[in-house]
């Protein structure tokens, strides 16, 4: 199976070299080398897999400290450093500090860039100041800045390149997520939900700045960026299939935000993300199924004409972004070879679509306590086919404005938000982080004022009833739609996953511990508990013979707000912070890498 993947990953490479298609051979050749981590997925099918395999099931026990790197910022550190050969890049939340570091020269800082942004971005930004990652291509680190500039910057000295204007913080327009390089352009989104932006994806030339193509969630074709060719479930969308399904001009403020991650098929040549909530989230204020928000776009990358597109939660009443990883993979189901895209959303509900057509091929619960839903419709001849089943009790929308909905499971943070699974070829199963918590949400009339929060609910967290622990990390069969184990935590498990070739899978806690689990069977392996809690993704790269595993520490995030931002109201932080209460019995604000080895033999 290794073989065939590998010649498989040789074949893609050597295709993108002869064709001059990418900006930098560099990265196509490094993408490849697992000594590296290149990208913020690790790949650009997003599998947080790696095949080093010096750390293994039988000594991961063994780990120990190998050193330590102080960000010198407070703040939730979501994402993870890149290694490209002997230099990591780590970044920080705001101001959003990059750092190059030389591996082969005892960790030498060669370079710090710290950009100058008004402070004033903090309050715009919704759910903590955290940035997801920056990107690496044609001798250029790329970081997504939180005033939604994307700048360039020299890989080698850490100079300014050029700068590209995303959005305007001023209307609520953010950056937190990691860009992506494909081929000749880099991709990055925008953040905003809680502020009724109209939310796009963009691609920008990687030599210039220059924008190439800016994709809307919603609006009207020339804007979204759809032709007579996008299809829905095998279906055409038809003209204006957005505009039908918002009362007015109420598109323009509709959120579907892209602040999650981006996918990359080279031999399909697509680009795959996902898109957040409608604005406002009071459902009775914007009524219709609010396309294209909550929805899975496969876009060409040189164009951004979407192929095809799926809504998950038509008229979203609970704020379910549909935001997080589209996983890329090569499987067979029933026998038959298929390209396929695996998804956990917030909803709940895990997908497993076919990635060259949007065909839905599993659709199925990852929480068995998620009860807003009975499930997808699944009858190709329905006429709701690909919807989910709404249960009235849970509906925020049937209960309706200023009546506060009690016990939906899950809550608006999700059975798991941005923090990224990872995908191991050798077991097919995947390795995801989950919340485990439920809410009540009571929605009121909000008026939309630009640059001004525009949400329209009060929410309360809580564990499930009889239940006190707040998360799971388990292993999925996307085939079958069914866990394969699960292990209980007892916070939310807000870190990105790493699956190796040694049987090994790492996850980080709320508390600060990383932890380590055999592949197969789930058994807790290792653990160390770092400074801070954790909601970095953790990496693993090979330097000078030896593999190492790093990993930020630093609480904060949606779940970690409260400490973060110092907020006491149970009901602040859209209700996070009634619900972590409990975290800061465990852990305090930080901002350190933490990387690990085997000791030496």
């Amino acid at each position: 199976m290794r073989k065939v993947l590998l010649a498989t990953c040789l074949t893609s490479v050597a295709a993108l070299a002869a064709g001059g298609a990418w900006a930098s051979e560099e990265l196509v050749k490094m993408s490849a080398n697992p000594k590296d981590w290149v990208m913020p997925a690790g790949d650009y099918a997003n599998t947080r897999y790696s095949k080093l395999n010096q750390i293994t099931a039988q000594n991961v026990g063994k780990l120990q400290v190998a050193w330590t790197f102080s960000t010198g910022v407070l703040r939730g550190h979501e994402g993870g450093p890149l290694i490209v050969g002997n230099m990591m890049y780590v970044h920080t939340p705001f101001p959003n500090k990059v750092y190059a570091i030389d591996l082969a020269q005892d960790n030498k800082i060669v370079w710090r860039y710290e950009p100058k942004q008004d402070p004033n971005v903090i309050p715009v930004m919704c759910c903590d100041t955290v940035n997801r990652g920056v990107a690496y291509g044609d001798g250029k680190i790329f970081l997504h800045q939180a005033d939604d500039k994307l700048v360039a910057i020299d890989a080698k000295t850490g100079q300014h390149v050029w700068t590209a204007v995303n959005g305007d913080p001023s209307k609520g327009q953010t950056g937190t997520s990691a860009p992506l390089v494909v081929k000749d352009k880099v991709l990055v989104g925008t953040s905003g939900g809680e502020f009724g932006v109209q939310c796009s994806m963009t691609a920008y030339d990687i030599k210039s700045g220059k924008q190439v193509w800016k994709a809307y969630s919603e609006g009207p074709d020339d804007q979204i960026l759809f032709d007579a060719n996008t299809t829905s479930l095998g279906k055409p969308v038809g003209k204006d299939s957005s505009l039908k399904t918002w009362q007015g001009d109420q598109w323009k403020t509709g959120g579907g935000c892209t602040w999650g991650w981006i996918s990359y098929d080279p031999q399909l040549d697509m680009v795959y993300y996902g898109s957040g909530n409608p604005s406002t989230w009071n459902p009775k204020q914007r009524p219709g199924d609010n396309k294209w928000s909550m929805t899975i776009f496969a876009r060409a990358a040189d164009t951004g004409v979407a192929k095809w597109v799926y809504q998950m939660t038509p008229h979203d009443e609970w704020d379910y972004d549909g935001v997080n990883e589209m996983i890329l993979s090569d499987q067979a189901i029933n026998g038959q070879p298929r390209k396929l895209l695996t998804h956990f959303d917030r909803n709940g509900l895990a997908y497993t679509l076919d990635r060259t057509n949007g065909e839905l091929l599993v659709a199925e619960k990852y929480d068995p306590k998620v009860n807003w839903t009975t499930g997808v419709d699944m009858d190709k001849n329905s006429a709701t086919y690909g919807r989910p089943k709404v249960v009235d009790q849970y509906s925020t929308d049937k209960q309706g404005e200023d009546v506060n909905t009690k016990g939906i499971c899950p809550a608006a943070l999700g059975t798991k938000d941005e923090q990224p699974a990872a995908y191991s070829p050798d077991t097919q199963l995947f390795y995801v982080p989950t919340n485990h918590v439920c809410m009540d949400y009571e929605p009121f009339k909000v008026s939309y004022t630009a640059g001004q929060p525009y949400v329209g609910a009060t929410l309360s967290m809580y564990p499930p009833p009889g239940e006190s622990h707040m998360g799971n990390f388990i292993a999925w069969d996307g085939k079958t739609g069914k866990i394969a184990w699960s292990n209980k935590e007892p916070f939310s498990v807000w870190s990105g996953a790493l699956a190796t070739a040694g049987g090994v899978v790492f996850y980080g806690t709320l508390e600060g511990y990383l932890k380590a689990v055999d592949a197969k069977t789930g058994k807790e392996l290792y653990k160390f508990k770092t400074p801070s809690g954790i909601i970095g993704n953790v990496t693993t790269y090979e330097n000078g013979g030896k593999q190492y595993v790093a990993v930020l520490s630093g609480v904060g995030g949606w779940a970690g707000i409260g400490l973060a931002a110092g907020l006491t109201d149970p009901t602040a932080g859209l209700g996070a912070v009634g619900g972590y209460a409990a975290l800061s019995n465990y852990t305090a604000l930080g901002g350190t890498l933490t990387v690990f080895s085997l000791p030496q033999q």
